[in-house]
């Protein structure tokens, strides 16, 4: 009962020692750790501000704030570590011997990274752009350090890792596409009346882009018909509707002005 008493007095007396002499140092610690959080808040917030001023990508401003903070937040729980009595240098060794078996462990998402920041900072494209490349294109709705993700027109995503993106052939038509509509009328028909009809309709549609100005005009005498060629601007988001509002609006037109829109067809003649 005795030796229980002193094992019990060693324990406590042990403690009250480690109590006076690391609490001091760890209340001093956890100080500083809340400290360096706020600070790195507040310059998070600071240069936020600073780099609104600037023209820089919204995901380019957002890594920026982020390594702000983390460099702060490190800075101060070295401090922290110092202040405990911590040896840093086996730490760092030990930290980067487990930093190579990560790398090793996770090179695809380290790719990933790498190829993002190589599109932040090189902005090849840009959010609202529309792109097409690696057998996909949409418009760009989000840019992040691991992934692309691109917008179709019927309302789905497709998040493309970046490393796919990087190296490959990029197609960017920015934020307007040139729509490809073509119209074939009889031989017989007036051209120039034609072409003035078109001319109306384009400048009548209000999703048709002023600048650059629309192009249009004859581009093939097929077998039964005069090709002609309509290829407007638009807004990435008008792309479809304009389409089919033009496509509607010249066959509903010619058909009121009477101008013929033959079908194909082929004349064959027997010979005896």
């Amino acid at each position: 009962m005795d030796d229980s008493l002193q094992s019990l007095d060693q324990v406590r007396a042990s403690a009250i020692d480690m109590a006076v002499r690391f609490g001091p140092k760890l209340f001093v610690a956890v100080l500083i750790l809340a400290a360096g959080y706020v600070a790195g808040s507040w310059i998070g917030r600071l240069l936020d501000r600073l780099l609104a001023k600037l023209t820089l990508e919204p995901p380019v401003r957002s890594l920026l704030v982020r390594i702000a903070r983390a460099l702060v937040l490190v800075l101060f729980a070295i401090m922290a570590l110092q202040n405990l009595g911590v040896e840093l240098l086996p730490l760092i060794a030990g930290l980067g011997v487990a930093g190579a078996g990560v790398a090793l462990a996770m090179q695809g998402i380290l790719g990933n990274v790498a190829a993002g920041l190589t599109i932040i900072f090189t902005q090849p494209f840009h959010v609202g752009d529309y792109i097409s490349i690696a057998k996909e294109e949409g418009e760009i709705l989000d840019i992040s350090i691991f992934s692309t993700t691109l917008g179709h027109s019927d309302r789905s995503k497709v998040v493309i890792p970046n490393r796919k993106i990087v190296g490959e052939i990029l197609h960017n038509y920015g934020r307007i596409r040139q729509l490809a509509i073509s119209v074939g009328v009889s031989y017989q028909t007036d051209v120039n009346a034609a072409l003035g009809i078109i001319e109306t309709l384009l400048n009548a549609n209000p999703r048709v882009l002023r600048d650059p100005a629309p192009v249009f005009g004859v581009t093939q005498l097929a077998e039964s018909s005069v090709t002609i060629s309509v290829t407007p601007w638009v807004a990435v988001p008008d792309y479809g509707p304009a389409g089919a509002e033009l496509n509607q609006a010249i066959l509903e037109t010619f058909r009121t002005q009477g101008i013929a829109m033959p079908f194909p067809q082929r004349e064959v003649r027997m010979l005896s």
